[in-house]
């Protein structure tokens, strides 16, 4: 898949550190795919697994979002870091992650467990109680779609205060 670089190279987050802080630190990112020259968006609370370099999401077992990427796995993300906006410079101080991979839908009940403790992990305060509550329930598994977003390529991109 083709990578790109943001034009203003002191902007480029390249410290591993850095990206791996905004991995873990985002509750949510936009999703983009596309079917037929259609494209779709959607903003998705997500899990991140450092281990294998992958984000986690879950869903319902239909609906558009699962029919595109059955279709058509390639997807971009993002994630933003909003700092806020500076009135004084007419900007916004912000760090985002432009990510690109492809999404598989998961099919095997120890994956989608895993996919879902992943997710609770990293939104939940106390993840403990609603993975005891959720994987004890054969039917709600049953009614959930986890989904994997292997990465690919990760650009950064941050605020830099321009100079006068």
């Amino acid at each position: 898949m083709e990578s790109y670089h943001p034009k203003n190279s002191t902007r480029e987050i390249t410290d591993k550190n850095a990206i791996t802080s905004l991995l873990k630190g985002g509750n949510y990112c936009v999703i983009a795919l596309c079917y037929n020259d259609t494209p779709y968006i959607v903003t998705l609370s997500y899990g991140y697994d450092e281990k294998n370099n992958c984000l986690y999401f879950h869903g319902g077992k239909e609906g558009h979002k699962t029919d595109i990427i059955k279709k058509n796995p390639n997807a971009c993300a993002t994630i933003i870091k909003d700092n806020g906006y500076l009135d004084e410079h007419c900007d916004h101080d912000y760090e985002t992650l432009v990510i690109r991979g492809k999404i598989s839908i998961l099919d095997d009940l120890n994956a989608k467990k895993k996919g879902l403790e992943v997710i609770f992990r990293h939104l939940a305060s106390k993840p403990e109680s609603i993975i005891s509550r959720i994987f004890g329930n054969e039917e709600l598994l049953g009614k959930v779609s986890v989904m994997r977003f292997d990465m690919d390529s990760i650009v950064g991109k941050k605020y830099v205060e321009k100079q006068p």
